[in-house]
């Protein structure tokens, strides 16, 4: 790494290390900021984009079409920022098969670990904030059986790491994170700002967080999707968000360089503005996505009213066409296991759907039927793009 590069020291500073080669120690939260006119004009169009998504969500005729597909989309995009090349489809027909002879570093077991980790994190908000405890359990879950696997998984590391191209070393690396011992206490002082009482707006104390800690990379793997997975459980914890239905790692993904460059540059040259700005652009973008998602959920979801009002028992075919937009790729077990019914009258219903349209069998085999609800899954697919 190169010392020189690293010239704002309100941002923090390169050290020398006890071997010799340079690292970088970013300075405790929170920055001074300059509110320029730019900046509050960016924020107040986040703030305003998230209020509107926050209150369709509160009067969604079908809330529980939401929280499954979106969680799945992040997971796809976040993933893939990382170099998997997973589909949201390739995730679904994983789900639904049970594909347990996949290899352990298959992207889609990758794809489908974030989706338990968000998961899982969300649940342990109830009874935990979102702390350093909080942060290595997302980990383990995130690198269960998978690549990277064997790096340490739920433990903050215990060796350096930076950040280059193949065959890098910390002296030539771009980026050198803090070695362990600074490491832990800039990790400290990070969980201390989450927890502090600060008059500063949520979206901006969100921002400066993920930048602070990708900035430490305090594990060997995974550090961008736990800081991506930080900013959907901060948002919620705070309540910005009544659920996950903000997909940020669309818009990571989609200006992946620009967003690797805006944080190496907060680093470098102190360019908090900029990073916020493009955070809080990213937030805007994402909560108008979200809510055109909605809209197009909805309007699916209506054009099925008629043929579940026809049904003999209008309820509970209401639950299994709910089920089809959480699940768009499904077996008939995964019906029943989901709504708690007999496996015999889960394929009857997925019967009902095959003939009205709906479904599909994908699979053509007489056994082990895998089916596929072409028009949700369209829908959600085009969200990829």
């Amino acid at each position: 790494m190169e010392p020189k590069t690293f010239r704002d020291p309100k941002a923090g500073r390169a050290i020398r290390t006890h071997t010799g080669y340079w690292a970088f120690l970013p300075s405790p939260l929170p920055p001074e900021l300059s509110w320029s006119t730019e900046l509050v004009s960016a924020l107040s169009d986040a703030e305003r984009e998230l209020s509107k998504l926050t209150t369709l969500a509160g009067s969604f005729p079908f809330p529980g079409l939401l929280i499954q597909p979106f969680m799945r989309q992040e997971a796809v995009l976040s993933s893939r920022i990382e170099g998997t090349r997973a589909s949201l489809e390739d995730l679904y027909k994983y789900e639904s098969a049970q594909l347990s002879f996949l290899e352990q570093g298959d992207d889609v077991r990758e794809v489908y670990n974030y989706v338990r980790a968000l998961d899982y994190g969300l649940q342990r908000l109830e009874t935990l904030p979102v702390s350093l405890r909080l942060i290595r359990e997302l980990h383990a879950k995130l690198l269960e059986d998978v690549r990277g696997g064997k790096l340490t998984p739920g433990k903050f590391r215990r060796t350096q790491n930076w950040i280059g191209p193949a065959g890098s070393t910390p002296n030539s690396a771009k980026y050198v994170p803090p070695p362990v011992d600074e490491m832990h206490l800039a990790l400290d002082a990070l969980e201390k700002f989450i927890h502090r009482d600060i008059d500063m707006p949520v979206l901006a104390r969100a921002g400066l967080i993920h930048y602070q800690f990708e900035a430490v990379h305090p594990f060997l793997d995974g550090n961008g999707r736990v800081g991506r997975l930080l900013i959907i459980l901060l948002l919620c914890e705070w309540g910005l968000l009544p659920q996950p239905l903000l997909n940020l790692s669309v818009y990571f993904e989609h200006y992946r360089q620009e967003y690797y460059d805006h944080l190496l540059a907060v680093s470098q040259r102190g360019k908090w503005e900029e990073w916020l700005r493009f955070f809080f652009r990213g937030v805007s973008t994402q909560a108008q996505d979200s809510v055109l998602r909605m809209t197009r959920l909805q309007g699916i979801r209506t054009s099925y009213e008629e043929f579940v009002r026809s049904d003999r028992n209008p309820i509970r075919m209401a639950e299994v066409v709910d089920f089809l937009f959480t699940r768009p790729i499904l077996t008939a077990s995964q019906l029943a296991s989901g709504l708690n019914i007999p496996f015999k009258t889960a394929g009857q219903y997925i019967e009902k759907l095959v003939q009205a349209g709906v479904l599909r069998e994908i699979t053509g085999h007489a056994r082990n039927r895998i089916y596929r609800a072409d028009e949700i899954l369209k829908a959600l697919g085009s969200l990829e793009k």
